[in-house]
C-alpha cells in the first residue's frame, strides 16, 4: 500500500528570534525542513504535502528546490496541529493509502523508524511514534495499555499521574489518509490552549472501536529545534553522527572534531582528512584520497588518490580525477583536472578544462569573467603553464605546450610550443636609487609639515 506524506511546516518560530521561518534554518548545510523531507523520501511516498503558513512562500520554494513534487498546502490560520493536518486533505485527495504526518523543525527521525511505523500499520489503524524521555518536562504523555495506545495526553491537561509517565508524544503519526481526516473532524478546541489538538484523534478513534498504538525510537530522534541554542546543539548532533559513520565506513581523521560535513557528503574509505576541513553541500570524494588542512569544499568531485590542500578550496563544477594534485590556495570552479593534473600553489581556475598530467604554476590565473559573460580555458595533456601566467579565456593550451612565467595570454597556443607575452625586460642604470632619494626626500618634507 503506497504511502502519502504530510510534513508540518507553517510555525514562526518566535523562539528562533529570526525573520526566517523556522524550518528554514540550516543544519549541515540544508534547512531543517529537507532533513525531514529527505527521511520521508525512503519511504518512496505517493504524495508529499507541505504545509505551510509563516513565510509560506519562502518555505514552499525551499521544497520545491528540494522536489518539485511537492503539493503545498497553506494554513492561514495557525489553529493546531490537528488543524494544520485538516489543511493537507486537498493535496492527498484520491490518495488510496497511508499517510505520514512529519514536522519540518524534527530533523533527526530515522528512515528505518518510519519503516518500522509502516510496519506496524498491518495490525493497528494508529500507529504513534514515542521515546522514552530522560527528562519528560513538557511533553504530552502516551498513555498505553499492554501494546495498546489508550491516549495521549498534553502536558498542560494532565493529571499528576499522567504526568509521572515517561512514555512521550514526538507528534508523528501514520494511519490510513481516510481514516485520519475523518477522525480529525471529529477534533474539538476545548481545552486549556483552545487548539485542534492531533493528538486528539487517539482517543476519538478508540472510541470508534480503531486500533492505537505506539513504536519507540531513540529520544534523540525526535529532537525538535525552537532555539538558536537548540539549533546548535541539533549541528553538533549531526556532525557527531556523521564523524562516527564515516568510521564505520573506514575513513581517517585527524582530528574529527574539527571536521565538518554536510547533510549529503559522500566519503569513501581509506580516505584521510586532516583537521578544519569543511564540506558544503554536494560533495562526493572517493576512496584513497587525502583531504589536507583547512581546506573547504562544495559542489565538488574528488576522485581516487587525488590530494586536496591545505588551504584549498574546490568550488561547485570542480571535478578532479585520479591523482590530481590541488595545492595550498588554490581555488577550483567549474573546471575539470583530468588524471594526474596539477595546481599547486596560489592560483584560481574557473570554467577550465586542464588535461592529463599537465603542470599549472604558482599564481596562474584564468581570467573567466569579462564584467558580463564567462567563458572557457583549455590547457592540454601535459602542458606546462609558467608561474604567474595570466590566461585570458576564451584561450586554448596545446598539448606538450608551454607558457614562459608572467605572460598575459590571449591567443591560442598550437601543441608543442612556446608561448612568451611579456614586455621586454629594460634595466635603467642608477634609477632606482634616485627614485628613492626622492621618496625619502618627499616623505620627510610631509613629516616635517605636519609637526
Amino acid at each position: 500500500m503506497s504511502t502519502a506524506l504530510i510534513v508540518l511546516a507553517a510555525g514562526k518560530g518566535t523562539r528562533m528570534k529570526s525573520d526566517m521561518p523556522k524550518v528554514l534554518h540550516p543544519i549541515a548545510g540544508a534547512p531543517m525542513l529537507v532533513h525531514a523531507l529527505r527521511a520521508g523520501a525512503t519511504l518512496e511516498p505517493a504524495r508529499i504535502a507541505v504545509v505551510t503558513g509563516h513565510g509560506a512562500d519562502a518555505v514552499e520554494a525551499a521544497a520545491l528546490e528540494h522536489d518539485p513534487e511537492v503539493i503545498a498546502a497553506r494554513q492561514e490560520q495557525q489553529l493546531g496541529t490537528a488543524h494544520a493536518v485538516g489543511c493537507a486533505r486537498a493535496a492527498l485527495a484520491g490518495h488510496d493509502g497511508d499517510a505520514l504526518v512529519l514536522y519540518g523543525d524534527t530533523p533527526f527521525i530515522q528512515p528505518g523508524t518510519l519503516e518500522r511505523m509502516i510496519e506496524a500499520r498491518r495490525d493497528h489503524d494508529i500507529v504513534v511514534l514515542g521515546f522514552e524521555a530522560a527528562d519528560p518536562g513538557r511533553y504530552g504523555r502516551l498513555v498505553m495499555n499492554g501494546g495498546a495506545l489508550e491516549r495521549i495526553v498534553e502536558f498542560k491537561d494532565a493529571s499528576e499521574a499522567e504526568r509521572a509517565l515517561t512514555f512521550c508524544n514526538s507528534g508523528v503519526i501514520a494511519a490510513d489518509s481516510d481514516t485520519l481526516f475523518q477522525l480529525i473532524d471529529a477534533v474539538g478546541n476545548d481545552n486549556a490552549s483552545g487548539e485542534y489538538y492531533l493528538t486528539d484523534i487517539i482517543g476519538i478513534a478508540r472510541a470508534q472501536g480503531l486500533t492505537a498504538t505506539a513504536i519507540a525510537c531513540d529520544e534523540a530522534e525526535t529532537l525538535g529545534v525552537n532555539s538558536r541554542e537548540e539549533l546548535a546543539a541539533a549541528e553538533d548532533l549531526f556532525q557527531s553522527r556523521a564523524r562516527a559513520a564515516a568510521f564505520e565506513d573506514g575513513v581517517n581523521f585527524y582530528a574529527p572534531g574539527s571536521v565538518y560535513f554536510a547533510y549529503d557528503t559522500v566519503i569513501g574509505r581509506d580516505t584521510l582528512i586532516e583537521q578544519n576541513v569543511v564540506f558544503g553541500p554536494g560533495v562526493t570524494v572517493e576512496s584513497g584520497a587525502h583531504i589536507r588542512a583547512f581546506s573547504h569544499l562544495e559542489g565538488c568531485h574528488v576522485a581516487r588518490g587525488a590530494i586536496v590542500g591545505p588551504y584549498a578550496r574546490l568550488r561547485p563544477g570542480a571535478e578532479l580525477a585520479e591523482d590530481v594534485r590541488v595545492g595550498n590556495f588554490v581555488e577550483i570552479k567549474n573546471a575539470v583536472l583530468d588524471e594526474g593534473a596539477k595546481v599547486n600553489h596560489l592560483s584560481y581556475i574557473g570554467d577550465a578544462h586542464i588535461g592529463a598530467g599537465a603542470n599549472v604554476g604558482a599564481g596562474t590565473v584564468t581570467c573567466n569573467y569579462d564584467g558580463v559573460s564567462k567563458h572557457h580555458t583549455a590547457i592540454g595533456a601535459h602542458a606546462f603553464i609558467g608561474s604567474s601566467t595570466m590566461l585570458i579565456a576564451p584561450v586554448q593550451i596545446g598539448d606538450h605546450a608551454m607558457t614562459a612565467s608572467g605572460s598575459v595570454v590571449t591567443q591560442d597556443v598550437p601543441d608543442g610550443a612556446l608561448a612568451v607575452a611579456r614586455a621586454r625586460q629594460v634595466n635603467k642604470p642608477g634609477l632606482a636609487r634616485k627614485l628613492f632619494d626622492k621618496l625619502k626626500h618627499a616623505k620627510n618634507k610631509n613629516t616635517k609639515g605636519a609637526s
